[in-house]
């Protein structure tokens, strides 16, 4: 999104006055996106990403569009499967700050390939990324803040509820996630920690993951399978993540916001060919050894 692009919300002004939030990829995409309505509303973001060029070019932009005297943004580089770097961003944005009322996990990556192909370096790079990058983020803005101070907690996920063909990796990691969040959501209400997700549809478009799937054209193949009939936007998905932080979502907790004009409902994009690989199991064709028989003469069928 260029710099003169108007931001806006369809949440009051200053609704995050005073707040402080972190964004992991924060910088493209829907995490973009998450970013620019926060600062709309008056709050102070710490966006992170692994590659610091990239960061560092969209936090430009997106100081040059922040039009809320009380918004403030920074930026770090963090590589969310570090440990280290994990616990270094969330240090940092607290020094840098003086608090942390909510974080949104948006970072994360993955590739189409079928099921097996992929091999364990790829496996683990996207399970580590997407599952156990999000626990590290959650577990230290926790220990070093909200277990004392309390806070909010975004994951963002997928739609996988119907298994994820193509990116089997990234739905088992999603998944996880969507447990994760239940999780914890029980665990940390006496530290009045609340924890949600929103799982946008695959049909969300920004240019950014156009790019990473090399086409737009993939994202238009989908919109016979989406009852709305048309493509989602990343400030959609913005939207449900600032609802989820904001007091209106105080009393929900360990639920996954499905933003997907109910294509999870609807259909699947996934083909099946026709084949007869799958025969029917019947009793009268059933081979049982006689050897199994009963004394009574009847067959044994386990």
């Amino acid at each position: 999104m260029a710099a003169h692009c108007k931001i806006s919300s369809v949440f009051r002004a200053n609704l995050f006055k005073d707040k402080v939030a972190i964004v992991t990829g924060g910088g493209t995409g829907i995490g973009k996106a998450i970013t620019q309505e926060l600062l709309f509303l008056g709050c102070k973001v710490m966006i992170a990403s692994r590659k610091l060029d990239r960061l560092s070019e969209s936090a430009k932009v997106l100081q040059s569009q922040i039009s809320n005297k009380n918004a403030q943004l920074d930026h770090m580089q963090c590589n969310i499967r570090q440990e280290d770097q994990v616990k270094d961003l969330i240090s940092t944005t607290v020094s840098r700050f003086g608090r942390l009322d909510f974080l949104v996990n948006n970072g994360g990556g993955q590739f189409p390939s079928p099921a097996s192909d992929i091999k364990l370096k790829g496996w683990n790079a996207v399970i580590e990324t997407n599952l156990t990058g999000t626990f590290l983020c959650c577990r230290e803005a926790h220990n070093q803040w909200m277990a004392e101070h309390g806070g909010v907690i975004v994951n963002i996920i997928a739609d996988m509820w119907k298994g994820f063909p193509m990116m089997s990796h990234t739905g088992a990691a999603r998944a996880a996630v969507d447990n994760l969040t239940k999780s914890l959501a029980i665990e940390w209400a006496s530290h009045g920690v609340r924890i949600n997700s929103v799982a946008p549809g695959s049909s969300i478009y920004s240019e950014t993951a156009a790019a990473n799937y090399g086409s737009p054209e993939i994202f238009n193949r989908s919109i016979p399978g989406i009852p709305a009939k048309r493509l989602g936007t990343v400030e959609e998905i913005s939207a449900a993540v600032c609802f989820l932080l904001s007091p209106a979502a105080s009393f929900i907790s360990g639920e996954t916001l499905k933003v997907d004009a109910g294509a999870s409902l609807y259909s699947t994009m996934w083909e099946i060919p026709d084949h007869n690989r799958i025969p029917a199991y019947k009793w009268e064709t059933d081979n049982v050894d006689s050897n199994n028989d009963n004394d009574n003469g009847s067959k044994s069928k386990l």
